[in-house]
């Protein structure tokens, strides 16, 4: 521990208390600035690396920015499945108390259900805000189905409310109402 007194000592004796202070804050802030950056500092080369680290691991990548490929394509294999798939997915997390992801999920299974019967048109990218307006605006009266859905999913999703069974429950009756206005053809 002497090293480290005589060490102090000597930094003191040449820079100052006020030169110290100063290189530590500037130092704070550039640990601060390249934390809140971190992906986009990365050379290209060391993105390409976590790029090919990730296809070993069978993950699909984006070849140009090495993040995991997203969005597109799976927008348009959800189109693809019927909406049972994602009810059948849903009672499946439900069941394992997954409650979150079944809100998700049931939700998924109206919008495809939506779109099965022509009440709107799917557009990938749609907030489930806007979702429900262009679907309300097709159908009123499922307003208030779609208007409680839509809060359930948001509080749990983008306000990290932590889900719960009441709220599968919210929104597996929303889904009933949804497919018997729906299919009703009211």
């Amino acid at each position: 521990m002497r090293w480290w007194n005589e060490a102090a000592a000597a930094w003191d004796d040449v820079f100052g208390i006020g030169f110290s202070t100063l290189v530590l804050l500037l130092l704070a802030v550039v640990v601060a600035v390249l934390w809140y950056t971190y992906p986009a500092w990365l050379p290209s080369r060391w993105k390409l690396r976590r790029a090919a680290r990730r296809a070993k691991r069978g993950q699909d990548v984006d070849e140009v920015t090495g993040e995991p490929a997203d969005g597109e394509e799976d927008a348009e294999e959800l189109l693809e499945q019927p909406a049972e798939v994602f009810h059948e997915l849903a009672d499946r997390y439900a069941a394992e108390g997954r409650w979150a992801e079944a809100v998700r999920e049931r939700l998924r299974a109206i919008v495809r259900e939506l779109a099965e019967r022509g009440v709107i048109e799917h557009v990938p990218g749609w907030t489930v805000t806007e979702l429900a307006r262009a679907a309300v605006t097709a159908r009123p009266a499922l307003g208030p189905a779609l208007g409680d859905a839509a809060a359930v999913f948001s509080g749990i999703w983008y306000a990290q409310r932590p889900a719960s069974a009441g709220d599968d429950e919210r929104m597996r009756g929303h889904l009933a109402t949804v497919r018997e206005l729906v299919r009703g053809g009211r």
